[in-house]
């Protein structure tokens, strides 16, 4: 096969198992897992996986807005906010559920959803009870907690880690983390979670629903609120999570975390031939696929060969010795 035909094979991540048309777009994509944003702004420092993603922020320092309001004049850096303002004006709302086909303007949609969803992310620091909207919030701390403050001082404290909470709520869901208790479980596939909103979300892989979307930059679909939102800081360049021992920034939690080992030194993935242990689940795929990696992996290798070499040159033994009794034949 030519060099040509070669660079043309789908190759795989060894992260998450996608597959992607080159290496090239692979090596894209893995900033996705490394946290790597090579591209970074000389003005601010700021970092990006992708180029076209620092051209758009650079517009903010140079004050560029190149798509203009023509109702109000009102200048805009990208096609994307200049659309979202136009419904101001015209009061139109081009974004629809996909549940139940009501329309609403980007914010109220995502607001919207969580009629659907059942997500509370707005939690009673009182009592710990859940709610979808703010203003359900306020409206609960006013008549079931009137008169009293919300706590400024964490009180409960977690007898594993000894991290604080507001909530025995709060405390409970946490302490699943160290317990490994999964109490929710999947009625289709069976697999359990910590968290029961970790269910609802997990049961869109079988119904196939994503019912939020990307309103404002491409428009891509996703089965929960946090997968959006991380996704979203793709076109953002937002990194809310630093490293307090080096100061690097990174746009996901779990990404921060896998950057954390380099510090700790923490390796939790063992190969289960030879004991060896790795910071990352990509080197030790690396290693366990490498012959030259693991020298139980490469004794296997060669066992399987040897096998291999040897019914070959069984199978071309028994064949001469074929060829030669019919040589012997055709004299006599």
């Amino acid at each position: 096969m030519s060099s040509g035909a070669a660079a043309k094979e789908p190759v795989v991540c060894a992260v998450c198992g996608r597959v992607f048309p080159s290496a090239a777009t692979l090596e894209l994509h893995q900033r996705v897992h490394t946290g790597e944003r090579p591209y970074t702004c000389p003005h601010c420092g700021k970092g990006f996986a992708q180029p076209n993603n620092l051209r758009v922020h650079l517009l903010i320092h140079t004050g560029e807005r190149r798509y203009r309001c023509t109702l109000c004049g009102k200048s805009f850096i990208s096609s994307s906010h200049l659309k979202r303002h136009r419904t101001v004006h015209t009061q139109e709302k081009p974004y629809s559920c996909s549940r139940c086909g009501q329309s609403f303007k980007a914010g109220n949609l995502r607001k919207h959803q969580r009629v659907h969803t059942g997500e509370k992310p707005y939690t009673c620091e009182m009592c710990g009870k859940g709610f979808a909207w703010i203003r359900n919030l306020k409206t609960h701390q006013q008549k079931s907690h009137p008169g009293q403050k919300v706590p400024r001082k964490r009180v409960c404290i977690c007898r594993f880690c000894g991290k604080a909470f507001s909530s025995m709520a709060n405390l409970e869901s946490h302490h699943r983390t160290h317990t490994g208790e999964r109490p929710y479980g999947c009625s289709i596939c069976g697999k359990k979670f910590s968290q029961f909103w970790n269910l609802k979300i997990h049961k869109n892989i079988h119904t196939g629903e994503r019912p939020y979307q990307c309103l404002l930059f491409c428009g891509k679909v996703f089965t929960g609120l946090s997968n959006l939102e991380a996704h979203e800081r793709v076109h953002t360049g937002e990194k809310p999570f630093r490293c307090d021992t080096c100061g690097k920034r990174f746009s996901e939690a779990g990404n921060l975390k896998k950057h954390q080992r380099v510090h700790t030194g923490e390796k939790p993935f063992s190969c289960d031939k030879c004991g060896k242990r790795f910071a990352w689940i990509c080197n030790l795929r690396t290693h366990q696929q490498s012959a030259t990696g693991c020298s139980y992996c490469l004794l296997e290798l060669i066992q399987i060969s040897f096998s291999y070499l040897s019914d070959r040159w069984k199978r071309i033994n028994s064949f001469s010795i074929c060829l030669t009794n019919k040589k012997r034949k055709s004299v006599y």
